[in-house]
């Protein structure tokens, strides 16, 4: 029994050699197999859970744009509010009446009637006045009449500047008031604008430069692990080595100062030049309808951003935003992060920095985002809040649309009467609290998409002195961030459909933005 049990399988030990070698096999291929899985499932967690961190890290981001900007706006709206006193003008016209009416009724009356009342031709059909302006303005009646009576006395030592204002008629101050309230309302539009996407490159910039920071130091293999190092200096600190650094953040935001101090005064230059050129020569008392009025504004936009596409296209705006290279150490030393004599040139990493916000301010793209904040902010202060206070058209509904439309046609109001509208807005277009301006811009899907191509484009440029390579980190694990409205950067400058964009094809970000915007039509296609 048991040698016959030993031939069969001495003839069988091939079958059975053959038999274990399958099996073997098997076993091997399945576990392979499963780690394939495994692994598979693995990444695309880790993708999934790195994307939604991606999307949480630029969602925190708009968030701090937004509070940014409140926090930094009144510092240029006061400026502007400065160098445009409407209140001042306003100061003027109400010595004037307080004198008339002292010539007219006497000294010992004018306490209870100087403010009561306006001049017929500048009050409105409800019964206001200038006190309407009086009442939204930094100048209160007090001051007002302390003013005048100080003015009244004498002559002798008085104020030369109030001497000089007094000079002016009534109607040179009406279009003094005129030009001053509506370039002022129109100025802060542009500074708010332009300020809104100077945060957004920054921050976005700043934002990408941290998330790049993290994945290379995640990345990059352990060193001195039984080592506790609370600050590290050295040439693997891949937070310096990507400029993202505190100290060179803090030195870059700073020169948001520019805008906030000379950039707001000369675009207020311009625009108060193109007000004088439309509306010098309207007169305050003259009626005109709300279209007469939306159309003298787009002429005042064109004359400042330009009356054509290329004109729009090739208008500057970075003398606005950012100082010349021989006015950095200025902004730095105005700005507290410099003196005099601690001045030094700007690090490797605060020059990129300053040099790609450049770019990207000098690009199509800026000047497309750009114009769309403009048309939605211009809209609600003439479409809106103009029509509903100045000329009592209720806010536009779909389906009262058509009736409304008819309605404003033919409704009239008098120059001098907006003038108190744009007065008391160009206070909410500056506010640093609730700003219904600010918001209307944000809804602009297009500031999201022009965000998002900043956070996530033009990664290839912000490799360090020292490359991946020499820090030990595998350039595989580098994964491009994919965000809402961003795209990647292709060598070619064609759109999704094909179709060739307005972007420059050697531009990280101007063919991130093409394909943005060619994925954007596709959708409303």
């Amino acid at each position: 029994m048991i040698a016959s049990t030993r031939r069969w399988l001495r003839r069988n030990r091939t079958n059975f050699a053959i038999g274990a070698g399958v099996l073997g096999a098997g076993y091997l291929a399945g576990q392979y197999i499963l780690g394939k899985v495994s692994e598979a499932r693995q990444r695309m967690s880790d993708d999934r859970i790195a994307k939604e961190n991606l999307r949480r890290r630029f969602e925190q981001n708009q968030e701090d744009c937004t509070f940014t900007i409140l926090a930094i706006l009144p510092t240029a709206t006061e400026n502007i509010l400065e160098a445009l006193p409407v209140e001042q003008t306003l100061s003027e016209l109400q010595k004037q009446k307080a004198e008339r009416l002292s010539r007219i009724v006497g000294p010992s009356e004018i306490a209870t009637s100087d403010v009561q009342s306006a001049p017929p031709s500048v009050t409105d059909d409800d019964g206001k006045s200038l006190t309407s302006f009086q009442s939204e303005s930094y100048v209160h009646a007090s001051q007002i009449g302390d003013s005048s009576s100080g003015n009244g006395e004498g002559g002798g030592d008085g104020v030369p500047q109030a001497s000089s204002r007094q000079k002016k008629t009534k109607l040179q101050l009406w279009n003094e008031m005129k030009i001053s309230s509506i370039a002022r309302a129109f100025t802060l539009i542009y500074t708010l604008s332009l300020l809104t996407l100077l945060t957004r490159i920054q921050l976005n910039l700043l934002g990408r430069r941290n998330y790049l920071a993290s994945v290379v130091s995640l990345a990059s293999p352990p060193t001195h692990e039984s080592r506790i190092n609370l600050e590290n200096n050295d040439d693997d600190n891949f937070e310096h080595a990507y400029g993202n650094d505190f100290e060179t953040n803090r030195r870059y935001l700073s020169f948001s100062w520019w805008l906030l101090h000379r950039g707001c005064l000369d675009i207020m230059d311009k625009v108060t030049t193109a007000v004088k050129e439309v509306f010098g020569r309207i007169d305050p008392r003259e009626e005109i309808t709300l279209e007469k009025l939306s159309e003298l504004t787009l002429e005042v936009r064109k004359k400042v951003e330009g009356g054509t596409d290329e004109q729009r296209r090739t208008c500057k705006w970075l003398p606005y935003l950012l100082p010349g290279p021989d006015q950095e150490d200025y902004v730095l030393q105005e700005s507290g992060m410099a003196t005099a004599s601690t001045t030094t040139p700007a690090s490797p990493s605060l020059r990129r920095l300053l040099d790609e916000t450049s770019d990207l301010i000098d690009s199509p793209a800026f000047t497309h985002v750009l114009t769309l904040l403009l048309d939605s902010a211009f809209s609600l202060l003439i479409d809106n809040k103009i029509a509903a206070l100045s000329y009592k058209i209720p806010p536009t509904s779909a389906s009262t649309a058509r009736v409304q439309e008819i309605v404003g046609a033919d409704a009239k109001a008098k120059v001098a009467n907006s003038l108190a509208v744009f007065c008391r807005q160009a206070h909410s277009i500056g506010s640093g609290m609730s700003n219904e301006y600010l918001a209307a811009m944000e809804n602009v899907r297009d500031l999201e998409a022009f965000a998002a191509v900043v956070y996530s484009s033009n990664f290839e440029f912000e490799t360090p002195e020292a490359s991946a390579g020499d820090l030990g980190v595998d350039r595989s694990k580098f994964s491009r961030p994919s965000t809402a409205g961003a795209a990647d950067k292709s060598s070619d400058s064609e759109g999704a459909d094909g179709e060739t964009t307005f972007v420059n094809a050697e531009s990280g970000f101007e063919s991130a933005w093409g394909k943005a915007l060619a994925k954007e039509d596709g959708k409303k296609n």
